[in-house]
């Protein structure tokens, strides 16, 4: 049987998505601030209401312990910014992408760029897959758009462990 690079893209998404959802259906509102350490990165709502994460240009030493809203805040920076890439808009600067505020709306939103991913997916050709990624290598010759999915897997799928780790050691701390 012949599985395209395309239909085992997409399976190993699917797969990865499932194990994400066993995390994000068990998710309580007070996880999403929960600070796991006191050197930690988080979102913060800014004056005028939205919710920006805490960066650094240059990655400190030690990283910080990310909560997880700022890993939904990133798994949506970064893929919104693929979605941009693979559906030929312009992509949006990191400062554009913010935190929707609250877990709820944080799950939804994830939900949205998965739908949003699938229909990418579902629109390329194998040609589009031999084409040079645009991210999130900046049109490295060394790397096509099949790279570009391989990586949006592994992203989602170190995300979405960091989450689920986070959730089960907030379930597991004395409250």
């Amino acid at each position: 049987m012949h599985t395209s690079p395309r239909e085992l893209a997409r399976w190993q998404f699917e797969l990865t998505w499932s194990l994400f959802e066993y995390h994000l259906e068990r998710l309580e509102p007070e996880d999403f601030l929960w600070e796991p350490a006191t050197h930690c990165w988080t979102v913060r709502q800014q004056p005028d209401g939205t919710w920006a994460p805490d960066w650094a240009d240059t990655e400190p030493d030690p990283v910080p312990v990310p909560t997880i809203a700022w890993l939904s805040w990133h798994i949506g920076w970064w893929w919104s910014v693929t979605l941009d890439h693979a559906q030929g808009r312009t992509p949006r600067d990191r400062t554009e992408v913010t935190w929707p505020g609250d877990g709820t709306a944080a799950v939804e939103w994830l939900r949205g760029l998965r739908t949003d991913w699938l229909a990418a997916l579902d629109e390329l050709t194998d040609a589009d897959l031999e084409a040079v990624a645009p991210f999130p290598w900046q049109n490295d010759p060394q790397h096509t758009v099949a790279h570009m999915l391989g990586w949006v897997n592994a992203e989602l799928m170190k995300n979405a462990a960091e989450i689920g780790q986070l959730r089960m050691v907030r379930a597991a701390s004395p409250r």
